[in-house]
């Protein structure tokens, strides 16, 4: 199943790409279908299974649910739109969804947190119906939320796995592995970046993979940008204060006082990273990078590379993109990019190994280099758990992305210091990731039962 660097790099709205991005689109596709439908319905029911349930509140999964069946997507999400369309619905319990008839939906009644067992597809399952004026229900279906903003019906989880083994390749390139990867790069004598725009050209012309490309970079650097001058204390209860432009103030005034000790390059690293989580933790626009969780680590090391590596260049950042996008499709189809599937290694772990990558492959690194790189990035963050205090993607989510981004960069460091080979095979350390994720307690998969979540206050 080819994963293009579109579905990995998503743009979207925080505060989580599967509680919040993942509900929208599940809403919406179920609109489509009832489009299509000759039912005529009366009013919709949603039901929030799993992690979706016990981290709902905390993730706006509410509020997404919402939009979702009003007709916001993601993509084109609008807040001052989506504010009055929540406010219309909690006056008049109902909403009027896009090509449909006003319908019945009253979140006290419609919208059902279900804190009893998970469904079996995956950790974040939900059930959308839609009723008759008895409450009867005339249709209904079963989405997964598979973390990035993917979302699978029940029958498409299903086949997936049978569906990807059996079809032939559409691309030129299809690599699911990283060995699989590294014989292809030795056979074409391309690198991974090219290989991966090979595959891209199936579907897309060159002017677009560049468009998209440099929206996505766009997205991430404003994301950055905002969370720079952004101030306050961001929602949901915790009062947490944003950091970031408080950060930045301090290091923008020891510059040039010759000072300030050489580890002071974290702060830089960490300042950008967090920027983008405090933004996404405000319900702001990032990308999802795999994940809305793991968003900030990318586009810091893109910025740092881009501010204080001599010979950086802008005209790069394609590459960057390309090659971290190889490494997280890789690590999507073998485990999971879901950290109420994984833990947090999945989502921080995986955006480090994908940072690693495109900083190793930009400085010059070969594909044996890029592959060590983001081995090294993703075995130190093995294990990790996924315990967002209050169910928010606040603590310890915004610091865990500085922190992800500094190993990111010094495991493309490393790499590049050896002739790339190594002990653990990426492959290795991915297949571990996903053991690790089946074994990890449900209490540190993204519940908020455990760890942190219950261990600090929650007020």
């Amino acid at each position: 199943m080819f994963l293009s660097v579109f579905d990995i790099f998503k743009v979207g709205v925080g505060p989580s790409s599967s509680h919040t991005m993942g509900p929208m689109v599940a809403g919406g596709r179920f609109l489509d279908r009832l489009r299509a439908s000759p039912f005529h319905a009366h009013g919709l029911r949603a039901r929030l299974y799993g992690s979706l349930a016990f981290t709902g509140k905390g993730h706006a999964t509410d509020r997404a649910t919402i939009l979702g069946l009003a007709g916001f997507l993601p993509e084109s999400y609008d807040h001052a739109a989506a504010e009055a369309a929540l406010a219309a619905n909690r006056d008049t319990g109902t909403i009027h969804p896009p090509g449909l008839n006003v319908l019945a939906f009253d979140p006290d009644r419609d919208l059902v947190f279900d804190f009893g067992p998970a469904l079996p597809g995956h950790a974040n399952g939900m059930v959308i119906e839609a009723l008759d004026a008895q409450g009867d229900v005339l249709m209904q279906e079963t989405y997964y939320s598979i973390g990035g903003g993917f979302v699978l019906t029940a029958a498409e989880h299903e086949a997936v796995d049978d569906k990807a083994l059996s079809e032939p390749s559409p691309v030129p390139f299809p690599f699911r592995t990283a060995v699989e990867m590294l014989q292809m790069a030795h056979a074409s004598g391309l690198s991974i970046a090219q290989m991966k725009r090979r595959n891209e050209r199936r579907y897309r012309s060159e002017a677009e993979i560049d468009a998209g490309l440099a929206r996505i970079w766009q997205v991430m650097n404003d994301c950055i940008s905002r969370g720079l001058v952004g101030d306050g204390v961001l929602p949901g209860g915790l009062h947490v204060r944003r950091r970031a432009k408080g950060i930045l103030e301090s290091l923008q005034a020891e510059r040039g006082m010759n000072l300030a000790p050489p580890h002071t390059i974290n702060d830089w690293i960490s300042t950008y990273a967090m920027a983008v989580n405090e933004e996404n933790a405000a319900g702001g626009q990032v990308v999802t990078a795999p994940t809305n969780g793991a968003a900030g680590v990318v586009p810091a090391v893109i910025r740092y590379w881009l501010d204080h590596v001599p010979g950086a260049s802008g005209a790069r950042v394609g590459e960057f993109l390309l090659t971290a996008a190889a490494i997280g499709g890789i690590i999507k189809t073998n485990a999971s990019i879901s950290g109420a599937e994984c833990g947090c290694q999945a989502e921080v772990g995986s955006a480090a190994a994908m940072a690693a990558a495109g900083l190793a492959a930009v400085l010059g690194g070969t594909p044996e280099q890029i592959e060590n790189a983001a081995e090294i990035a993703l075995e130190h963050h093995l294990g990790m758990t996924c315990d967002p205090v209050k169910g928010l993607v606040q603590v310890p989510c915004i610091e865990r992305n500085g922190l992800g981004a500094i190993k990111a960069i010094s495991a493309a460091s490393l790499a590049l210091r050896g002739d790339g080979s190594h002990f653990v095979p990426l492959d290795a350390a991915i297949e571990t990731m996903r053991q690790t994720g089946r074994d990890m307690h449900e209490h540190y998969k993204e519940t908020s039962l455990g760890g942190l979540a219950v261990n600090v206050p929650n007020c």
